[in-house]
C-alpha cells in the first residue's frame, strides 16, 4: 500500500476595498477579524514552524525567509481549518482530509467562510465602503496568490526522483484544472491584456525546483515541513495550481495528483515522461489552446499535454483496478477517476461537458461571447473584468455561478463542513476541542494543540500521527461535554 494520501488545500483570496483607501492587510484584517469575532477563534502556534527546511537537506539562512506576522490575525476553527491573513490575503488552510471529495468540500466551505466574514465585515462599514473578494490567482499587474495544495508521501522515496517524476503532471494538468485568464504576465517587463491563457499561474513560475513561494517560484516547492513524522514521511507542498470555481476542477486537481504520487511511491511511473524544460513548458502549455504544442521529453519523444495527462490516466486507472490503495474511500477514487476521463473525453471534443466542467473552458465561452457582443477588441479591458467577475465570491456577482457548472458536492455537505471536521483525520479531535474548550486553548498548530488546565504549566497535546485523533478514536472524550480537565484526564487514560 502507497503511504495514505492526506491532503489539503490552502487558499489566498484577492481582496479589495470599493469606496476607501484601505489597503489590503487592513481589510483582510478586517474580514478574518470579524469571523473570529463572531465564533470565536484560537490563536495560531507558530513555536514548531520551519519555512526555512528545505527538503533536498539545508536550511534557509534566516535572512532570506518569509517573515511570519505573529502581529496579524490568525485562528483555528470548529472544522478544523486555519483562518489567518497571509500577506497581503485572507487565507483558509483547509483541514486534513483522507480523500479529494472531502477536500471539495472544504474548499467549497472556505469559500462561503470567507463570504459570511465579508458580510459581518460590510456591516460594520461606512455607507458606500464595501469589500470584495475574489477567489482567483492574479491581480493582472504582475502579482499573483496562491492555491498550494499538501499530500502526505514517503520520505524514502528520493526527493529528486519525485520531483522529476510528478512535474509532468504539473505542467500538463492545467488542461484540465487550469482557471483561465485574460492576457499575458510573462515577459514581466511587457504585460499585455491581448490573448486568453489555460493557466492563472503559468506566467509566474521561474525555476524547476525550490524553496520560494513568493519570488524565483519554482515549479516543484522544497519547503520540507512534515507536521507529522519527518523520519517517514514528508508533506509534499505544491504551489502550481490555480484556484478552481469548478468543484470538478477540484476534485480531478488533487484527485489525479494523489494518484500520480502513488504511482511513483509504488514504482509504477513510467519512467519516460521526464520533460526537458518543464518552466518554458508550463507557459507554453498555457498558451496552446488547441493542444497542438509538442513537448519535449528527456529522451527526445514529442507528445502534447493532451497524450501526456491521458498516458497518466490510463497508468492511474489500470493500477487502482490491480489494487493500487492510496488511504481514500473507494467512492473518492471512483469519482476521480470518472470525472477525470470525462475531463479528457470533454476537452478532446470540446463539448458540452467541457464548458461544464473547466473553468478556463466555461470562462472563454463568457470571454468570447462579451467580445463578440460589444465588438471589442482582445486587449479592451473590459474583457479582463469579465475574467474578474468570474471569480467574484458575491453569488449575485459571481459568473461562474451563472455558467452552469456541475456540483460534485451538495450544499448541504458544504454546510455541514464550515463548522465541522472531517471524522477520520486528526482534524477532528482539533475541531472538536475548538468546539468545547475555545476558552480553554492557548494556541493551536496542524501537530498540536496547547491548552490551560488551570494551573501555572500549559499543557502541549501532542497529535503527531494525521490518521489519529479520528473520531472513531475520540468521539467518546467529548461525550456529555466535559471540562476541560475531565478531557484531560480522559485523555491521559486512553
Amino acid at each position: 500500500m502507497a503511504t495514505p494520501k492526506i491532503c489539503g488545500i490552502e487558499t489566498e483570496y484577492g481582496i479589495l476595498a470599493i469606496g476607501s483607501e484601505m489597503g489590503p492587510i487592513a481589510a483582510s484584517s478586517l474580514v478574518v477579524g470579524a469571523y473570529g469575532d463572531a465564533g470565536g477563534a484560537t490563536r495560531w502556534d507558530y513555536s514548531l514552524e520551519r519555512p526555512g527546511d528545505d527538503a533536498r537537506g539545508f536550511t534557509l539562512d534566516d535572512q532570506f525567509l518569509p517573515e511570519i506576522e505573529i502581529q496579524l490575525v490568525n485562528s483555528v476553527l470548529t472544522n478544523g481549518s486555519r483562518y489567518y491573513v497571509d500577506h497581503a490575503h485572507p487565507e483558509i488552510s483547509g483541514p486534513e482530509c483522507t480523500n479529494a471529495l472531502d477536500v471539495v468540500r472544504y474548499d467549497s466551505a472556505a469559500d462561503e467562510i470567507l463570504r459570511r466574514s465579508l458580510d459581518i465585515a460590510n456591516s460594520q462599514l461606512p455607507h458606500g465602503v464595501r469589500i470584495v473578494a475574489h477567489k482567483n490567482n492574479s491581480d493582472g499587474k504582475g502579482n499573483s496568490y496562491g492555491s498550494h495544495e499538501n499530500y502526505l508521501v514517503a520520505r524514502e522515496i528520493p526527493f529528486d526522483r519525485l520531483a522529476a517524476f510528478i512535474t509532468p503532471h504539473f505542467v500538463t494538468r492545467q488542461i484540465l484544472v487550469g482557471a483561465g485568464k485574460v492576457g499575458f504576465e510573462y515577459p514581466y517587463n511587457r504585460p499585455t491584456l491581448a490573448g486568453y491563457q489555460i493557466s492563472q499561474r503559468a506566467d509566474f513560475f521561474e525555476e524547476e525546483v525550490g524553496l520560494e513561494t513568493t519570488i524565483k517560484r519554482p515549479i516543484v516547492n522544497t519547503r520540507d515541513e512534515p507536521h507529522c513524522d519527518p523520519t517517514n514521511l514528508r508533506r509534499f507542498h505544491v504551489i502550481v495550481g490555480d484556484a478552481n470555481m469548478s468543484q470538478a476542477a477540484t476534485l480531478v486537481r488533487v484527485g489525479s495528483t494523489q494518484l500520480v504520487l502513488a504511482l511513483i511511491e509504488e514504482g509504477l511511473y513510467p519512467n519516460h515522461l521526464l520533460v526537458d524544460d518543464p518552466v518554458n513548458e508550463i507557459r507554453s502549455v498555457s498558451r496552446d489552446l488547441d493542444f497542438v504544442h509538442k513537448i519535449t521529453l528527456q529522451d527526445g519523444r514529442l507528445m502534447s499535454a493532451l497524450e501526456i495527462q491521458q498516458e497518466l490516466f490510463e497508468r492511474c486507472t489500470d493500477a487502482v483496478g490491480s489494487g493500487l490503495d492510496i488511504g481514500s474511500s473507494q467512492a473518492s477514487v471512483e469519482k476521480v477517476l470518472t470525472m477525470w476521463g470525462r475531463m479528457l473525453a470533454a476537452v478532446t471534443e470540446m463539448n458540452e461537458d467541457a464548458h461544464r466542467l473547466i473553468d478556463w473552458v466555461a470562462k472563454k465561452r463568457l470571454v468570447d461571447g462579451f467580445r463578440s457582443r460589444h465588438q471589442l477588441s482582445e486587449a479592451d479591458p473590459r474583457l479582463k473584468a469579465i475574467d474578474l467577475q468570474y471569480h467574484d465570491l458575491r453569488v449575485e456577482k459571481c459568473l461562474a455561478e451563472k455558467c452552469g457548472l456541475e456540483s460534485v458536492v451538495s450544499a448541504d455537505e458544504i454546510s455541514h463542513a464550515i463548522t465541522n471536521p472531517p471524522s477520520d483525520t486528526r482534524a477532528y479531535m482539533r475541531g472538536r476541542m475548538m468546539e468545547h474548550f475555545a476558552n480553554d486553548i492557548v494556541s493551536a498548530n496542524w501537530d498540536s494543540v496547547v491548552v490551560d488546565r488551570g494551573g501555572d504549566v500549559l499543557k502541549r497535546i501532542d497529535m503527531p500521527d494525521p490518521l489519529k485523533g479520528t473520531k472513531f478514536l475520540t468521539e467518546s472524550l467529548f461525550a456529555d461535554d466535559p471540562t476541560i480537565s475531565e478531557f484531560l484526564r480522559r485523555l491521559e487514560a486512553e
